[in-house]
């Protein structure tokens, strides 16, 4: 996998971004910035962002036949060689815009330069497929709508791939490699699953990490179990789930998943490649969705991020809304905490008692008190117990075993017959 930071010349980009009359001004300013940020963490230098009103993006160049002149002009002044697009381009329209450029300028699109990203942090082998079948099935036919070869990607900024460094032309090669990827990633949807049932036997609390990329959710990991998953100040730093154990205060254990960030405007191909890793999402008992407090874009995060979970089948689970870096001051007004949010800074731990202190409610939401009596004959069920709940209490007579723990309705369903109380 190619980085372009490796290389001796830099990347210098435009960025072009089209208002129109139904886009929100705040929005479309956010949405630049956005890209602004995307292109430094995959390495280009941003020169200069260009913009232009217009009711409709137009169907040939999607910018108007004078600003798209304009555009000429700057790449020719700054030596640019890189434009990328705050929207979504037509292959044919990628084509013009870089005939009319002339020279050696490439033009991507947000969802190509987003592709990109995930390619250059694709770490596992599961990521890396992920990647390159989201790449091939959104990225191929751009490439291939205006004539230059397969060969791009790999070679830089909006054309790195985890996968083969050139590829074919023939289109059937690429339907072979998508279906071959589809087959392989398809296998490893079988393991999950498998891994998946064997955390539902063990009925042990699961709470997801989600929300916005970069709004800290690897560093809260990181700071209550060790993790060590890598956390940069950069947007998907971090692409593979990872799940680890953390014991509550009560003595209780849950498992918490940190997951792929979420960005507006996810490019759909990479939604539904990432889906076997993202449906950690829908499958856990509850989220914690982090907030970049100190971000004042932070309440459109908070809709992306909902809008997202919605879309991932999650939207019924319960949700704790974490607003991190408080170091960093807030953007927002706190007034009075309500008991699904908490205020935190993941470096200086500032309210983490608070957050745990949520977490314990949280795990023992679907959880009760049982008084347990498991006659002599049936005294293999204790060790069941010790697996699957928090025993408080064992206490061995003629009688059997008087055990007193606290478990899911899942546990404690197959004994009910011997419980002697619950509450």
């Amino acid at each position: 996998m190619e980085n372009i930071l490796n290389k001796n010349e830099v990347t210098r980009a435009v960025l072009v971004g089209v208002m129109l009359k139904t886009d929100d001004e705040q929005d479309f300013e956010a949405s630049l910035q956005e890209l602004a940020r995307l292109a430094d963490t995959a390495g280009a230098d941003v020169v200069a962002v260009l913009t232009q009103n217009k009711e409709n993006p137009d169907a040939r160049s999607y910018l108007g036949s004078g600003k798209l002149k304009e555009l000429k002009e700057l790449c020719e002044n700054n030596e640019i060689t890189m434009v990328i697009f705050d929207g979504e381009l037509m292959p044919s329209q990628i084509k013009n815009v870089e005939d009319d450029l002339g020279g050696d300028i490439t033009v991507i699109d947000r969802s190509m330069l987003i592709l990109d990203i995930f390619a250059l942090h694709a770490k596992s082998g599961e990521g890396k497929l992920q990647v390159e079948l989201a790449q091939l099935k959104y990225t191929v036919p751009r490439l291939t709508g205006h004539g230059k070869d397969l060969s791009r990607l790999g070679g830089g900024i909006g054309t790195r791939g985890p996968g083969e460094s050139k590829l074919e032309t023939d289109r059937r090669h690429v339907n072979r490699r998508i279906d071959a990827l589809k087959e392989q990633i398809k296998e490893l949807e079988k393991n999950r699953a498998v891994q998946r049932a064997a955390r539902d036997r063990s009925g042990i609390f699961r709470a997801a990490i989600v929300g916005y990329t970069n709004a800290g959710k690897s560093t809260r990991l990181n700071a209550m179990t060790d993790a060590g998953v890598l956390s940069e100040d950069k947007l998907f730093a971090t692409l593979d789930t990872t799940t680890r154990k953390y014991s509550l205060p009560s003595g209780e254990e849950m498992l918490l998943t940190d997951t792929v960030g979420f960005i507006r405007n996810l490019p759909h191909h990479l939604v539904e490649a990432f889906k076997s890793t993202l449906d950690e999402i829908k499958y856990s008992d509850a989220l914690l969705v982090v907030v970049d407090g100190s971000d004042s874009e932070y309440p459109k995060q908070i809709e992306v991020t909902q809008k997202l979970i919605e879309e991932l089948g999650a939207g019924a689970l319960p949700v704790l809304y974490i607003y991190n870096k408080s170091d960093l001051g807030t953007a927002f007004s706190p007034g009075t905490p309500e008991t699904e949010n908490v205020y935190i800074s993941a470096l200086t731990r500032a309210g983490i008692d608070v957050l745990v202190d949520k977490l314990d409610k949280l795990a023992h939401m679907k959880k009760k008190q049982y008084t347990f009596l498991l006659p002599n004959d049936k005294l293999g069920l204790v060790n069941s117990l010790y697996s699957n709940a928090t025993v408080l209490s064992c206490e061995y007579s003629e009688n059997g075993a008087a055990v007193i723990a606290v478990a899911d309705e899942k546990t404690a369903g197959p004994l009910k017959k011997y419980i002697l109380s619950e509450g």
